[in-house]
């Protein structure tokens, strides 16, 4: 008689759980069960939840978290008591063989060397993926940027593999923590480029727009958090100084502290083409949107490789990205770049609105081609399956 079939039991940690909402790392995880192919790979995935309980989606088995409302610490907290959740279902289940943890951000750190112990015991193996450089990001203050830089770093000393969703981050993780000699792989976020399902002129596109005094193909669209770091100030103010005739909308979850200070500095109340028009997570509606925005903008300057960066390649045809090396690994030469120097994006609006539409059109090719090319959902799923199959091998990735 033949043996067991092996199966490797795969613990994804730290997204806020499927079926996603909204965020980029709740999109991945479900993409990634989504898209599974082998038998020989279980997924369990936490969900950071009030309640505790237990569920299948997508052939993952999911387990609720709950988890306090303790203000920032919150998700420091989610992550601890997700691994000990699973180190114990571990411990329970003694059939299990080389399971793998893989934590999604840096916020443990400093706790890591415990639980790695308690890894080891059962075989297994620590999967880190460090996102961005959330210690750069300017709403933390230094005591914060400073636990994330020491996080981060025991993270990477502690793991035993690190996936890096840019190959940016990717050089920065060998060369900054070149010590602890770690063992990384680069596996991309992923995106589509199929056309939105939503018609054009009614339903639920047509009355948004209605509802936000806009017009298809005559407004600009930015959509990320409302936080300096994505460069909210120099959007706005160079928009402003344009002469477009067309509006800025912008969805975003609006911080008012922030709000109000870019409000005093710019005074773009005043200008009628700035629109702040909330949120919105009908994922097929944001891309309609996407679809018939003029242009995007991208301002996003601190971490990997942006979800939102992807989105708008795969939909819309002409996007203005600030020139920083994550935008310009990603999007390559299927943009137009600016810098935060006074009059770069207005001087790059004014040549937007001199393109034809052949030109525009053709952008929008090479946009799509990246996507389908380097960003495919199936492709990276499948690369995972094999990383996570090769546990304890090294990196099948390069």
């Amino acid at each position: 008689m033949g043996g067991a079939v092996f199966r490797r039991h795969i613990f994804i940690l730290g997204s806020k759980g499927i079926p996603a909402l909204y965020g980029g790392f709740e999109t991945f995880v479900e993409k990634l069960t989504k898209y599974r192919v082998s038998d020989k790979i279980r997924y369990h995935v936490s969900r950071m939840a009030e309640d505790a309980i237990c569920y299948e989606y997508n052939g993952a088995a999911c387990f609720d978290v709950k988890t306090p409302h303790i203000g920032a610490a919150r998700a420091v907290w989610y992550d601890i008591a997700a691994l000990s959740a699973s180190i114990r279902w571990c411990q329970n289940h003694p059939g299990i063989k080389q399971p793998v943890f893989y934590i999604l951000a840096c916020r443990i750190g400093p706790f890591i060397g415990f639980f790695k112990r308690r890894i080891r015991a059962l075989d297994g193996f620590l999967y880190i993926n460090p996102d961005g450089h959330e210690w750069k990001r300017r709403r933390w203050n230094r005591l914060i940027r400073g636990y994330w830089k020491l996080s981060e770093r025991l993270m990477v000393k502690h793991a035993d593999f690190v996936i890096c969703d840019s190959i940016q981050i990717q050089k920065y993780i060998e060369k900054e923590y070149a010590a602890y000699h770690p063992m990384t792989a680069f596996i991309a976020y992923g995106s589509d480029s199929h056309p939105s399902v939503l018609e054009d002129d009614k339903g639920s596109f047509a009355d948004w727009l209605s509802e936000k005094g806009l017009k298809a193909g005559q407004y600009y669209l930015a959509v990320s958090r409302f936080v300096p770091e994505n460069n909210f100030e120099t959007m706005i103010r160079e928009f402003m100084q344009s002469g477009s005739a067309r509006d800025l909308a912008i969805i975003t979850t609006k911080n008012a502290k922030f709000y109000a200070a870019l409000e005093k500095k710019l005074h773009f109340s005043g200008d009628s083409r700035i629109k702040f028009v909330g949120t919105v997570y009908d994922t097929e509606l944001l891309k309609k949107i996407r679809e018939n925005a003029y242009a995007y903008f991208h301002g996003h300057e601190v971490g990997g490789t942006n979800p939102s960066l992807l989105e708008a390649l795969g939909s819309t045809n002409l996007n203005l990205l600030l020139d920083v090396s994550f935008n310009r690994e990603v999007a390559q030469k299927a943009a137009l770049y600016w810098t935060k120097k006074k009059g770069s994006l207005s001087a790059l609006i004014a040549r937007a609105e001199a393109m034809s539409a052949g030109e525009i059109a053709k952008m929008g090719q090479l946009a799509k081609k990246q996507i389908a090319e380097r960003y495919r959902w199936e492709d990276i799923a499948e690369k995972y399956e094999r990383q996570f199959l090769n546990s304890g091998m090294g990196s099948i990735c390069g």
